[in-house]
């Protein structure tokens, strides 16, 4: 979405108030983006966090949940080679805090669920 909107990294890492390293990070997928963050990107690119995160028309992967955590069905599409890459990384950063949103919430339950206990 950076290059489709013509910024550069230094542009963006300005921006957000980064470092061009700590910004490349990110797009690399080598650091992990809190919501918040994902939040200004979104306002940078003046689009609203769904859109940021959405599938578009043009989706190679369709996230639907059932009894596992996650399973995927492909659509045959007309993407380019760089946008399915970017729709892959996406997909992946959206699986990757999904994850850690559960992760974390399992943590509170067990934290809850042991205060209880010791209040007993």
């Amino acid at each position: 979405m950076r290059q489709l909107k013509e910024f550069s990294q230094e542009e963006m890492a300005e921006k957000l108030e980064l470092s061009l390293n700590g910004y490349a990070n990110i797009e690399r997928g080598e650091t992990d983006v809190q919501m918040s963050r994902l939040e200004q990107i979104a306002k940078i690119f003046d689009v609203d966090l769904m859109e940021l995160l959405n599938f578009g028309e043009k989706n190679i992967i369709c996230l639907t949940g059932n009894n596992s955590p996650i399973s995927h069905n492909v659509w045959q599409n007309t993407n380019t080679p760089n946008e399915l890459t970017f729709e892959l990384q996406k997909a992946q950063l959206l699986i990757e805090q999904q994850l850690k949103e559960i992760s974390y919430l399992k943590e509170i339950i067990e934290l809850t669920k042991n205060q209880k206990k010791e209040q007993a």
